[in-house]
């Protein structure tokens, strides 16, 4: 096991793998920009580096100063949690370059998930079911355009393969509006990515947004830990996240679970991962893969009491899996609600100096922050200051949970979230579960109205 890792990344992921770390007496090299050299993980932090000024182009995502800070500091692997350059392979590849161990998949496997089209074509070869589309990026031929989207059914949707985030899409309902609406696309992602290659996929109406939590060991070991529903989204941002999904037999989450765990041993997969689907009358359709921790990573673990950022290190070290597919068992449900330093309504970002600040507690509630009672929260950077996540033995256990939590959490000085989530949890449909990917984005387009 490493005696020393440092951890290449801020806020609340930072926090968590540190603490991940101390459980098993493993020491922790804390890199910060300026701007958070006061966070409350760098103090709790056995070294800490400073790698630059605010920007994260000057800090966070540069490479070169994380590789000295691990050299400086002998730390023996680097755990770069999720965002920055967690899903960056030329990152990966340069930390084993260097010597150190990155916590995360191979560099090889990083690059055939990041582009869309290889890490479908990926899929389908392991038998996962994927969206009807182009088998690949499409070619120049406007009149093949043409018959595929007709074959494939309107609406179709224009995406980049090397997209993500909610950028480089295009949704088409007509012939008339597909050669240019594929342009513009190519276009765009040609300036956004660096990779003007563009690929088309049946456009669904209503589906939800279900993900599959995966294990895998370098010893061709892998385990799925179920599924979560992160259907609750804005401009393709999740805000609240529960697992198990509502409403979802059992015998499929297996039977898609199983699959995504024959894929990582087809391809040869390493670490925690996750499966992204759109689910629509019963269907899969695998959108995308994620190759690092996931912000939601919370609510799987209180479901399975599987601790994952554990596990990834223990795999990272060369170890096996703790657990076989028969260990783990789902008890409970568990919700997340991302807490986000911005207006409720509008999303303007609300950084600035937390004047007043009281986590909240009780049975089953457990909160992921770096904030404190007069913490700065940079304007720099992501507006999430926290995760609250609530247990219960039922979905309306940890419902009620939650509502409570979310009452006694104060955070005064700055704008939060915190009453959209309150809105949510006594909302009719979110109580009874299931709602589509597009929920969210008509609630607030009638609060507008209203």
């Amino acid at each position: 096991m490493f005696e020393k890792i440092l951890i290449a990344n801020r806020g609340e992921i930072a926090l968590r793998i540190q603490r991940a770390c101390r459980e098993m007496g493993i020491k922790t090299v804390a890199v910060h920009s300026e701007a958070d050299a006061e966070a409350k993980y760098v103090r709790l932090a056995d070294e800490s580096v400073c790698i630059g000024p605010a920007p994260s182009a000057k800090s966070y995502l540069h490479v070169p100063a994380i590789i000295a800070a691990a050299e400086v500091t002998d730390a023996e692997a680097i755990h770069p949690g999720y965002g920055f350059l967690s899903e960056n392979a030329d990152f990966a590849e340069r930390v084993e370059q260097s010597g150190f161990v990155f916590i995360g998949p191979r560099p090889d496997t990083i690059r055939l998930m990041g582009d869309k089209v290889s890490a479908k074509d990926a899929m389908r070869a392991a038998g996962v079911p994927c969206v009807p589309g182009s088998e690949g990026a499409l070619g120049e031929d406007t009149d093949e355009w043409m018959r595929m989207a007709n074959d494939i059914g309107y609406p179709i949707i224009i995406k980049a393969a090397g997209g993500g985030g909610g950028r480089g899409m295009r949704v088409v309902h007509t012939d008339a509006a597909l050669i240019q609406s594929v342009q513009m696309t190519q276009n765009e992602a040609g300036a956004a990515f660096n990779n003007p290659m563009v690929y088309m996929e049946k456009y669904l109406q209503n589906p939800r947004h279900i993900e599959i939590q995966v294990l895998a060991d370098e010893h061709g070991n892998a385990v799925h830990l179920g599924e979560r529903d992160c259907s609750m989204q804005r401009r393709h941002q999740k805000i609240l996240e529960e697992a198990p999904a509502p409403g979802l037999d059992p015998k499929l989450r297996n039977k898609i679970g199983e699959r995504c765990a024959e894929a990582c041993r087809q391809f040869g997969y390493r670490g925690a991962g996750t499966f992204e689907f759109l689910y629509e009358n019963g269907e899969f359709y695998f959108i995308e893969m994620n190759t690092r921790v996931q912000v939601e990573h919370p609510v799987t673990e209180l479901i399975t009491g599987v601790d994952i950022v554990q596990e990834t290190i223990r795999i990272a070290a060369g170890e096996t899996l703790s657990v076989k597919q028969k260990d783990v068992h789902f008890r409970g449900h568990a919700i997340e609600c991302r807490i986000n330093a911005e207006d409720p309504y509008t999303f303007v970002p609300s950084p600035g100096r937390i004047t007043l600040y009281h986590a909240a507690g009780g049975p089953g509630i457990r909160v992921d922050s770096h904030v404190y009672q007069n913490y700065y929260v940079p304007p720099h950077y992501d507006s999430m200051i926290g995760k609250l996540i609530s247990y219960g033995a039922t979905r309306e256990q940890a419902i009620a949970r939650m509502r409570i939590a979310l009452s006694e959490m104060i955070v005064e000085g700055i704008k939060t979230n915190i009453p959209l989530h309150q809105e949510l949890l006594n909302d009719a449909a979110v109580l009874q579960g299931g709602m589509s990917i597009h929920y969210l984005e008509t609630k607030l387009g009638m609060h507008k109205k209203g």
